[in-house]
């Protein structure tokens, strides 16, 4: 792979000496169709036109290629020997002129990971679907290019297909003489072209608005899946939230969608969420739903939808400079996703979903060593790559919230549109937009993106209450903390919450203050003399971005009446604070699991119970002593079935628990339980046990030894289907067996014929938490087999293999040392993947402490 990595340096380099006038590609994609080749390589015909300019004439440079062979090339008219200028990754340009014009034809290959051209056969009726998924920098996969973000131009595509297939991409297209022509996009970068060819079921819808000028604007919806799933499609909600996105972005950046059309296909074997492509955006098809899901799945879908249409002015229409500022994009989507989705659609409660859920990711990876700052030092492409994580989205959206509390929204919101408007079309920097916002809001945004963007780590904030004679606050402080690794004390504009029981019963606030928290120690005034509190709720209403800590009256509050309070953000800021004291080894995993099984079913937001089902169970797996998981086990799935038998039949929560018992059935009469069910045997009022949740019932009766190879072939052929498919591999790496884990692990490691989605499924079925002892045999096996893996698997498969294979599961010091040793005997390995074991060690450590925490509460 180093061959394809390209570095800043260069980037710099080469934006210096080159402007891009316009691209023409023209793609023959029907080889797609038919057998392949007999040695298994299938290629496609890639023809590609570059113009461009250079700033110094007779200079060299290169274009960015990665094809099994190059046909011909040629520049300013004059035929190059491919075999000499081309190296497998790069097509070497020496002598260029003022103007200049290179032609490559090239034989680019189809792609089995989810990169480049990504080619997928639907088992269910042999159709072919492609696709392509290009970011950071695989679009060099597909046509001759020049790489990297600041290098934008307009894309002039053409496809030949398959007869009766369509292809969509950035611009409308049209079929003529059996070729597709797509009009010429605005100047955009390479990683977000896109095309998605093949007999997809489309579904067409319109957008129009009328502004206060009396111009309208009618923007052509589309949105698009295999034949396979057209029955599950519920394109009328799709289309509903992306109208109501694009209201609210017309409402609030006064700069009209600038993309022509909106479509929006569900691809196959997809390893994003989602690619913000502009008229052109693609999703993980698992977005269509096969079976009956809960809000909260709706809800993180419309999520998604809003997040990428925010990419089509933050990200698309201006671009970051270099990944450096990839917060640029990503914070202000995941922002913007959340603030839309909470104000213009029908998921109100989405803030409480991305406090309980997003920072929880923002959390985690901010206590990582290789937590970075928000604006991150970016070297190269694998850096890139590793940076779509927890700090880039989710602590940059949290922080963009602190921003707008510390600015205000007015100043917010008119600092972005100033910015679409100085910068459409163009590429940025953090000043850029710390200029603007400058502004507006007549704050000092260099002070503020210093401690925010530019620092890495959580704070945690702690409040201290002193009571007087009369049972009054005589006085409140927040203590604010920082880690000993990251000692930036950061300002925090936050809301400090008083609460106590209602005559009612409920937990209610009855006092609120905002102030400023600047530095180890900061007096809240405005609550002097306040009647006594039963809870202090620092951070109420999430308002910035901090680890919260509680006053030991509070959390005595909390572990007796966690359930009465009657807000549920307030609600989940105090789950997720509780989860973060588990993770800190500041309470023992046992006494988070009693909270769970005495609070959780009180629990009325269905995003927060699906979370703490989740905090629950790695609870046990990760954080709890060895000698109480089969206890707490017990325990988890008894409080389980009884949440189950008790919740409303046919609704969101009775679905719920019922994954969840599935989750954590272990016993001979819970997985008995599980099998009735499947069998219809027996059932349950209003559970409807359809495909998917088969399959969830059917993974712990395999992982367990009760389903075995036969009762899963016969699920697949019930349910025939890529999904189906899925799902039996999982189930089938995650039976007992030392001979199937053999099987499993020579699959994904030695072996890359797997398509992407399948190489996931097996490692999610690999690792079980009642097959320990099956995982031990692995631990050296992993360790003399990444570095080899990271070397010859695409960046994308390496990274699944090395995070999903690492032994979590064998919690030892003895595991621990050995991620050490290969630490300590592999300086020199790929940053990338040094930072991906780093990862994974912090990790494992942090379950030991947790684990001492918890024998320590044993007693």
């Amino acid at each position: 792979m180093p061959g394809e990595n390209l570095s800043r340096d260069e980037a710099r380099e080469r934006a210096a000496l080159l402007s891009v006038d316009g691209y023409d590609v023209s793609l023959d994609l029907r080889s797609a169709v038919g057998d392949g080749p007999g040695d298994g390589v299938r290629t496609f015909r890639s023809v590609t036109t570059i113009r461009f300019r250079c700033a110094e004439p007779g200079a060299t440079s290169f274009a960015d290629l990665i094809a099994p062979s190059v046909t011909a090339v040629s520049l300013n008219g004059k035929d190059l020997d491919p075999g000499a200028v081309f190296d497998g990754c790069r097509i070497l340009l020496e002598d260029l002129g003022d103007d200049n014009e290179l032609v490559v034809d090239a034989q680019c290959a189809y792609s089995r990971t989810g990169e480049g051209l990504h080619r997928f056969v639907d088992p269910e009726d042999g159709e072919v679907y492609l696709y392509t998924q290009y970011e950071p920098a695989d679009s060099r996969r597909v046509f001759a290019n020049f790489e990297q973000p600041d290098l934008k131009a307009p894309f002039r595509f053409e496809v030949r297909a398959p007869e009766g297939w369509v292809a969509w991409s950035n611009g409308v297209g049209e079929l003529h003489d059996g070729v597709w022509r797509f009009a010429e996009t605005r100047p955009i970068s390479t990683y977000i072209t896109a095309i998605v060819a093949g007999p997809y079921h489309y579904v067409t819808d319109s957008y129009s608005r009328t502004f206060d000028d009396g111009t309208t604007l009618e923007i052509p919806l589309g949105a698009l899946c295999r034949k396979g799933l057209a029955r599950h499609f519920d394109a009328d909600d799709v289309f509903l939230v992306t109208k109501q996105g694009l209201d609210f972005f017309h409402d609030h950046f006064d700069y009209p969608y600038p993309f022509g059309k909106y479509d929006q296909a569900f691809v196959p074997e997809y390893n994003l969420g989602a690619m913000e492509n502009p008229g052109c955006v693609t999703f993980r098809e698992e977005f269509i739903f096969r079976g009956k899901v809960t809000q909260a799945s709706y809800e993180r879908r419309a999520n998604v939808i809003l997040h990428e249409m925010a990419h089509m002015w933050f990200g698309d229409l201006v671009t970051m400079e270099w990944w450096d500022d990839l917060w640029l994009k990503e914070s202000f989507a995941d922002f913007m996703g959340t603030f839309s989705a909470a104000e213009a659609t029908r998921f109100a409660g989405a803030w409480t979903t991305f406090a309980n859920n997003r920072k929880a990711w923002a959390y985690r990876a901010d206590q990582l060593p290789s937590t970075h700052p928000i604006t991150a030092d970016i070297r190269d492409l694998e850096d890139a790559k590793l940076n779509f994580d927890g700090i880039t989205y989710a602590k940059g959206a949290s922080v963009l919230k602190q921003l707008v509390a510390y600015v205000g929204r007015d100043a917010f919101l008119e600092g972005a549109r100033r910015y679409f408007k100085r910068n459409a079309y163009g590429n940025t920097r953090l000043g850029d937009l710390l200029s603007v916002l400058e502004e507006t809001s007549g704050r000092d945004m260099a002070a503020w993106s210093r401690a925010w963007l530019q620092t890495a780590g959580v704070n945690s904030l702690t409040p201290q209450v002193l009571l007087g004679s009369e049972g009054r606050i005589d006085e409140l402080t927040v203590l604010q903390e920082a880690a000993e690794s990251h000692p930036e004390l950061r300002p925090h504009r936050v809301a400090v919450g008083l609460y106590r029981r209602s005559s009612e019963g409920a937990l209610e606030r009855y006092a609120r203050a905002e102030v400023d928290v600047d530095g180890p120690r900061t007096v809240v005034a405005e609550l002097a003399g306040a009647e006594a509190p039963e809870l202090v709720l620092v951070n109420d209403d999430d308002l910035t971005y901090c680890k919260i800590r509680f006053d030991e009256g509070s959390l005595a509050t909390l572990r007796e009446r966690l359930g009465e309070i009657s807000d549920p953000l307030a609600r989940a800021l105090c789950w997720s604070a509780l989860w973060n004291l588990t993770r800190d080894a500041l309470m023992p995993a046992r006494d988070f699991i009693d909270l769970v099984l005495r609070f959780a079913g009180r629990e009325s937001d269905i995003g927060v119970l699906q979370m703490l089902h989740a905090w629950a169970n790695s609870a046990l797996t990760h954080y709890a002593t060895p000698e109480w998981r089969d206890v707490g086990g017990q325990l988890l799935a008894e409080g389980a079935l009884r949440e189950l038998r008790q919740a409303e039949p046919g609704s969101q929560h009775q679905l719920t628990w019922a994954r969840f018992f599935a989750a954590v059935a272990s016993g001979e009469a819970e997985l008995g339980l599980l099998r009735d069910l499947l069998e219809g045997t027996a059932k349950m009022d209003g559970l409807e046990v359809d495909q998917e949740l088969r399959w969830a019932f059917l993974e712990p009766l395999a992982s367990h030894g009760v389903a075995d190879e036969a009762a899963l072939s016969a699920e697949l052929a019930r349910d025939d289907t890529a999904s189906g498919k899925r799902h039996q591999v999982r189930c089938l790496a995650a039976r007992p067996s030392a001979a199937v884990k053999a099987q499993a692990w020579a699959a994904v490691v030695e072996s890359d014929a797997l398509s992407n989605a399948l190489v996931e499924a097996t490692i999610a079925g690999f690792a079980q938490p009642s097959q320990r002892e099956l995982g031990a045999p692995y631990v050296a096996k992993y360790f003399s087999a990444i570095e080899r893996v990271w070397e010859e698997r695409s960046i994308q498969i390496a990274m699944d293999v090395v995070k999903g294979l690492f032994p979590s599961l064998q919690d030892s010091q003895a595991t621990l040392s050995a991620t050490d040793a290969w630490l300590s005997e592999h300086e020199g390995a790929a940053s990338a993947l040094r930072r991906l074991v780093l990862e994974a060690r912090d990790d494992l450590a942090r379950a030991l402490r947790a684990q001492a925490c918890d024998v320590a509460a044993a007693g």
